[in-house]
């Protein structure tokens, strides 16, 4: 199953329907294109950059995929060759399976493995990169309402 996730090109925020908005009321299952129509990013709300409806979302594709509990980062361009995995192994064609696919640093900490036992890919999160500024220069076309 793909994931189809939309990343606010003001601030770099993520609408993911994995987790949805629940403080929006918008729970985890809603896909973008069923979003309210008045919907508006919440990180630029708080930060006070005015409404920014989903006309300034686009769909975003990770390629790199971070580990909560130990910070290792899969990358699908790299793959782990020495795991068997070739490059280009898209994170979402990984085995779900703990005894499959599992962290590899977490794997060898014998610490982790008896605490929580097998680090699976659900353990495992998009890495956002921070969004490029945009040069002051700049102007009309992708600036946000006044």
């Amino acid at each position: 199953m793909t994931v189809r996730r939309f990343k606010c090109r003001i601030c770099g925020n993520i609408y993911s329907p994995l987790e949805g908005e629940p403080q929006k009321g918008i729970s985890p299952g809603t896909e973008f294109e069923d979003l309210p129509e008045d919907y508006t990013c919440s990180v630029c709300e708080l930060e006070e950059k005015g409404k920014i409806g989903k006309n300034y979302f686009e769909e975003w594709n990770p390629t790199k995929y971070v580990c909560r509990n130990c910070d290792y980062v899969y990358d699908e361009e790299m793959g782990e060759p020495q795991r068997g995995i070739a490059p280009g192994t898209r994170f979402e064609d990984l085995p779900a399976n703990p005894d499959d696919y599992c962290c590899p640093v977490c794997q060898i900490d014998e610490k982790t493995v008896k605490e929580i036992g097998k680090v699976s890919k659900d353990a495992f999160s998009p890495l956002v990169e921070e969004p490029e500024k945009p040069a002051e220069s700049q102007g009309s076309a992708g600036s946000p309402p006044s």
